[in-house]
């Protein structure tokens, strides 16, 4: 599923405020890959918790749905971002039964304030890719043997990626050489042979 930056306490290397913006794949909110920043996280959590308070497995559930299933933050991550908003005051833990019941602070209401447009910005983000989610389903929806062609591209998509990290610090001419290759694989790929 998707990935996270966060490390084991929940704070990126962006400081405490996490100003940092990642910037790539899906609408320039999100890092290399799958991956959503430990400040962009706190923001997206803030947000949730603004709406009602929550269970650390209700907030993941709650980003799987605004994701299409696109984005399931693992309890390795979510557990300790909130930890970590916990112990800057920006939300509190209450126990619960077993479990801790989350909710936002005033200090956590004011950072949220500040930077209310990049939360909405992950949230619609994630909300995006949702909706292109069901929309590849949509399109492999009857197809009987779907799955299996997934997997194989996924399989093709892997080995090149492998291959592709194997040639990171390549000198030009190796580089240039691998462009080529890439652009010619492109285009068979588009049905454009002839131009290759």
């Amino acid at each position: 599923m998707f990935y996270d930056s966060c490390d084991t306490r929940g704070r990126s290397h962006a400081g405490r405020h996490g100003r940092h913006r990642s910037g790539g794949l899906w609408g320039g909110r999100f890092g290399r890959g799958r991956k959503l920043s430990s400040a962009d996280l706190q923001l997206v959590l803030l947000a949730l918790l603004e709406e009602k308070p929550s269970h650390g497995y209700e907030l993941i559930r709650a980003l799987e749905e605004k994701s299409g299933g696109f984005y399931s933050p693992s309890p390795g991550v979510i557990y300790p971002a909130l930890t970590y908003l916990d112990e800057i005051g920006e939300a509190e833990a209450e126990a619960d039964g077993k479990r801790k019941l989350y909710r936002i602070t005033p200090e956590g209401s004011a950072r949220l304030a500040g930077n209310r447009e990049a939360a909405e910005a992950l949230i619609d983000a994630l909300g995006r890719i949702g909706r292109r989610m069901d929309r590849v389903r949509a399109a492999f929806e009857g197809a009987e043997d779907a799955e299996q062609e997934m997997e194989e591209h996924f399989r093709a998509f892997r080995s090149l990626k492998r291959a592709l990290r194997g040639k990171r610090g390549s000198p030009p001419e190796e580089l240039e050489r691998i462009a080529a290759i890439l652009y010619r694989a492109a285009k068979d790929i588009a049905g454009d042979r002839g131009r290759a």
